[in-house]
């Protein structure tokens, strides 16, 4: 069979917009695909030594995009997304691939359909159209204060509208180029392709409905390359892994670290490169910029993040329940299926008091029923590896569009 030339977009939302498809591209096999990763240059230390073409592509900057979400404004204008599109076009028409991949660039929406190539979208089930969306309201300026039950209430009453307005840009780039509308519906705006593939835990979404059009992946777990001494890991005692990610406050952690030493914890602490403004006293707590995750999670007995789905998929992966202690919406749609299948507890980012986080703790540790949920989500994952389905996906699409031409 001719090999395939796979074009990969990974938009610098994130980390995690960025790992995802690079774990694909290189778990793709070179004999049957031709594989290039276009990702931001400010994520080039994680793309290095790779056996395939690594491409620069124009991004949003990382700390715009945090900046936008924490203020709940819409993560992308239209002038962005057109000039994205004509970003995309170039590499296009350049590389002339038989089958796009994008992870959360939007504007694929319209660049792989205005050239018709098989444009597949690694998403999360959560903003699946598939399922209904009930959403949680995020960690802002003014919820620090104001009663949750009330501002919950009033928020899933505006929400509709807010929605929209965040749909509003891609629907006038769609618009643009004479595509159909979106029905200005967010989730269709965030996800759409001509297959979307979850990178997550079926078993977690049992209301997403697949079909020809979207499928599950399954989990993506990166780790970052590590090569000093991990025998740390095997020592006496508990050992609970705590990082709050690319795009979760580092000064929760100052509060964690107390509750976990005076209950025998040792503490394996990633900041992604953040400084924290407080020393550990005990020489059981030990601080990293970055470890392998996927290793520190096959010894630990808790994992405490931000509830992102990088992260709590690698805990999961190992069996290991997870608090999540969620800010932004995806955070809090990741960690609601989670706390729902058993497998952790929920903490919102603006309700961090020292006796909700103990109490949380304390649930996880000593309340088996968390611990027996987590290790049944790893052993009923399946068997076909992430890169396997997604070869497989895109043999498929390839051959659609084909046979349809």
């Amino acid at each position: 069979m001719e090999k395939l030339k796979v074009l990969f977009f990974a938009e610098g939302a994130t980390l995690a917009h960025v790992v995802r498809p690079l774990m694909l591209a290189r778990g793709l096999d070179p004999t049957n695909f031709d594989v290039i990763l276009c990702r931001p240059k400010s994520f080039s230390k994680f793309t290095s030594g790779l056996s395939f073409p690594v491409l620069d592509l124009e991004c949003q900057d990382s700390d715009a995009f945090t900046r936008k979400l924490d203020h709940g404004s819409p993560l992308y204008d239209f002038p962005t997304l057109c000039r994205y599109v004509d970003v995309d076009l170039a590499l296009i028409d350049r590389e002339k691939p038989d089958v796009i991949v994008g992870d959360f660039r939007l504007s694929l929406s319209a660049s792989a359909r205005l050239r018709s190539i098989p444009y597949i979208a690694i998403c999360d089930a959560y903003w699946s159209p598939e399922r209904e969306l009930t959403p949680p309201l995020p960690v802002m300026g003014f919820t620090r204060y104001a009663p949750i039950e009330l501002s919950q209430f009033l928020f899933r009453r505006i929400a509709p509208f807010a929605f929209r307005l965040h749909a509003q840009p891609l629907e006038r780039l769609r618009a643009k180029f004479g595509l159909p509308s979106l029905g200005n519906d967010l989730r269709r705006c965030y996800t759409d392709a001509d297959l979307r593939l979850f990178a997550n835990f079926q078993a977690l979404f049992p209301d997403v409905r697949t079909h020809e059009g979207a499928d599950f992946i399954g989990p993506i777990a990166w780790s970052p390359e590590f090569v000093g001494d991990l025998s740390f890991l095997t020592g006496e005692g508990p050992l609970t892994y705590i990082t709050m990610g690319s795009s979760g406050n580092p000064e929760v952690i100052e509060k964690l670290v107390p509750i976990l030493e005076n209950l025998g914890s040792r503490i394996v602490i990633t900041t992604a490169g953040k400084p924290l403004s407080f020393t550990p006293k005990l020489p059981t707590t030990r601080i990293f910029d970055y470890l392998p995750g996927s290793m520190i999670c096959q010894q630990a007995s808790l994992v405490i993040c931000n509830g992102g789905s990088p992260t709590t998929n690698q805990a999961l992966t190992c069996g290991v329940p997870v608090l999540g202690i969620a800010q932004n919406m995806d955070q809090f749609l990741n960690m609601e299926a989670i706390a729902n299948y058993g497998a952790g507890i929920l903490v919102r980012a603006d309700r961090t008091a020292p006796a909700t986080l103990r109490q949380a703790i304390e649930s996880l540790v000593t309340d088996r029923k968390y611990t027996n949920c987590a290790k049944r989500l790893a052993h009923n994952q399946g068997f076909e590896s992430s890169p396997s389905a997604l070869s497989r996906h895109i043999q498929e699409q390839f051959s659609r569009r084909k046979f349809i031409s």
